[in-house]
């Protein structure tokens, strides 16, 4: 490997034009360092641009460097760190040794929290002193420590007064711990493993780095001796406690003990025949927890698929470009990229996929689509394989169906308290049509779902068109739509009808015969709900006769319209409140100018930086009166429906939302976009 050199003065400056990750690039710099030293040049400087994250070997080495220039007058210093190698110094304890040189100043890794005046005193008085906590709650926790015996930060984490990471942080500064947060890079994947997966994860602990015989371990609970004792004798070896958020510890080590770092020697030639070695697996994959020690490829796809479960995400994106193969996750709606595995990868983990889903890994021209059912983290999840051929290769989507994670309660659904009232009000009735509507991804299904579980009882026959079936309930006939032999929705709800329903769920009303079929159904006895693409409650008026449906059938049948969207909530972890400007206060017509606090969120790892985690519903329900069944029947244009809904002072989707922004759950901006998308 090359490393250049540059004297400026008496510094000279040594820079590895790639990273120091093998034991040749170590020995190349090592080489260069003694070429100096030979040559009476003992104060360096190492350029770490090109090292994105330092390792226990490199740190070492590091140490013996300096070590070494130490004797000749000289010394060792460091530039252009990035801040995951400045966590890794600050985190072995390295960085007490060697310096660090910002652009314009010198200065030390050493953590800022870690004030010698804030060792030894007491927490109680750190965390007033910070303003993190009352007088009051002091008080109170400490009388239930004395009643319980726990400890006095587990109180007020459990309390929620404080998060885990700012208690973490406070701690560290009564102990003279580092804090940190885990994440790709910091911590050293072979010294990871010095510990068994089953061992780390009983204890909550993960290895990162091994410098000078010294064990950098992750620890939630610093004070637990005899866990820090069972490590030091399994490692023969001791530790340095580092402070981590236990469920960072928890989810780092599925990535550590997963493999998720390749090398090249690995990944270099991955043929199509990589599939045929796991054709005996059968339902071998279907618990990936168990694959750990599997082929590369295996274990980056259990660890992309255990880590969406994990984020709750709904889909997963695998696509490639020209130049690289990402993977992104969606999360509350929104888009994340979370990994970029080398290019040449992106075939295989294709072709894994198709294995996994029984498709045909040669057939790459023709979009495929199949279903993977996996067991992780202790739950079944589906996932709904589509992939479509692109210009550089096959793009898939994974849509993640965690049926743990499915809503199906209305009281769950984030309903304001009116607005479910209402909703329970037209499940109810006996008959009739009842639609939710709304774009792709805006929650109508899951309110269906709801619905259904509240209707469900054994002295009913419920019955559901779907494409395709999402989550199965108890208790409920559920039939799959199979468009390629003919089954639609229109034919699967001719036969339905002769089942004696009582409920009928339509997954989608897409075209005429279908939705003549619905407003029939719902006028011979039958309780009929579905779902329509409609931007709000009168579309669905309009896209109805628009189809073809008589108005005077229709102003019969619907009970009511209910149109809704998703908005994201204000992450708990890092939200934050503030006084609403008076030309905001204003504009809304919230009452007097100061007395309007709204929330938002900082940004953190628990919400990739966005501020927002998890999601509700807004509605807008237009319930079928005598005055809107005469308007329906008159063929009314959108401008007649609005005018009504003006006129009878419905609560809209905007006026909904802003409900909750007022109620510190979501954001204007959030809002805005939602229901303005």
């Amino acid at each position: 490997m090359e490393i250049t050199r540059t004297r400026v003065g008496v510094v000279s400056q040594l820079t590895p034009l790639a990273p120091l990750g093998g034991a040749a690039a170590l020995k190349a710099l090592a080489d260069a360092v003694e070429r100096c030293r030979s040559a009476r040049e003992t104060r360096l400087v190492i350029d770490l641009t090109n090292v994105p994250a330092l390792n226990s070997a490199v740190l070492d080495a590091l140490l013996d460097f300096q070590e070494t220039l130490l004797p000749h007058g000289g010394w060792l210093k460091l530039s252009r760190v990035s801040e995951i190698n400045r966590d890794i110094l600050r985190i072995t304890g390295v960085g007490e040794y060697l310096r660090v040189i910002d652009p314009d100043r010198e200065t030390s890794t050493s953590d800022p929290l870690a004030d010698h005046a804030q060792r030894g005193a007491k927490l109680g008085d750190l965390l007033r002193a910070k303003g993190l906590l009352t007088e009051e709650q002091i008080h109170e926790a400490m009388a239930i420590q004395a009643e319980q015996g726990k400890r006095l930060g587990e109180i007020l984490v459990e309390r929620q007064w404080i998060s885990e990471e700012k208690m973490l942080e406070v701690l560290g500064a009564q102990l003279g711990l580092p804090f940190v947060i885990l994440r790709p890079g910091v911590y050293d994947a072979d010294t990871a493993k010095l510990l068994s997966k089953e061992v780390a994860t009983r204890l909550g602990v993960l290895p990162l780095f091994k410098v000078r015989g010294v064990v950098s371990l992750a620890t939630a609970q610093p004070q637990a001796i005899p866990v820090l004792d069972e490590i030091e004798s399994r490692l023969g070896c001791p530790v340095r406690a580092v402070l981590a958020r236990h469920e960072n510890i928890r989810d780092t080590l599925q990535d550590a003990y997963l493999g998720d770092e390749f090398a090249a020697e690995l990944i270099s030639d991955v043929d199509e025949d990589f599939a045929l070695l796991d054709v005996n697996l059968t339902d071998d994959y279907s618990a990936i927890d168990e694959l750990a020690a599997g082929s590369p490829i295996i274990n980056l796809v259990n660890s992309v698929i255990q880590r969406a479960v994990h984020d709750n995400a709904s889909d997963i994106h695998i696509e490639i470009s020209r130049t690289r193969s990402r993977i992104r996750y969606r999360i509350d709606g929104i888009l994340y990229e979370v990994k970029s595995p080398r290019r040449e990868l992106h075939p295989a983990l294709i072709s894994r996929l198709k294995v996994m889903a029984n498709l045909d890994i040669a057939e790459r021209r023709l979009p495929q689509d199949g279903r993977i059912q996996v067991h992780t983290h202790g739950r079944e999840v589906d996932l709904r394989f589509s992939s479509l051929p692109g210009l550089y290769g096959e793009k898939v989507v994974l849509r993640v169906l965690d049926k743990r994670q499915a809503i199906l309660d209305i009281g769950k659904l984030g309903m304001s308290k009116p607005n479910c009232a209402t909703y329970r009000d037209l499940l109810g009735r006996s008959y009739g049509l009842i639609l939710v509507t709304g774009p792709t991804g805006s929650g109508k299904t899951t309110s269906l779902y709801a619905g259904l579980s509240h209707l469900s009882s054994i002295e009913k026959n419920i019955v559901t068109i779907e494409d395709p079936v999402e989550y199965e309930l108890d208790v409920v006939n559920q039939n799959e739509v199979r468009s390629r032999i003919g089954l639609t929705f229109a034919k699967v709800l001719k036969h339905v009808l002769r089942q004696d329903p009582d409920i009928i769920m339509v997954g989608e009303i897409r075209e005429r015969e279908t939705a003549e079929i619905a407003v029939q159904a719902a006028l011979t006895g039958h309780l009929v709900l579905s779902t329509l693409h409609t931007n709000d409650s009168v579309g669905a008026v309009t896209r109805m006769i628009d189809m073809g449906v008589e108005p005077y059938l229709l102003s019969s049948a619907l009970i009511g319209v209910i149109a809704q969207r998703l908005v994201r909530t204000v992450c708990p972890s890092c939200r934050t409140t503030y006084r609403a400007l008076p030309e905001v206060v204003s504009r809304y017509g919230w009452g007097e100018e100061g007395t309007v606090h709204l929330a938002k969120g900082r940004g953190c790892p628990e919400c990739y930086d966005s501020g927002y985690k998890g999601r509700l519903g807004i509605q807008e329900i237009l319930v079928t009166d005598a005055e809107l069944q005469s308007l329906i029947m008159s063929n009314p244009s959108r401008d007649e429906l609005s005018a009504y809904v003006q006129r009878r002072g419905i609560k809209t989707l905007f006026d909904d939302g802003m409900d909750r922004v007022r109620a510190g759950l979501t954001t204007i901006e959030e809002v805005s976009r939602t229901v303005n998308m």
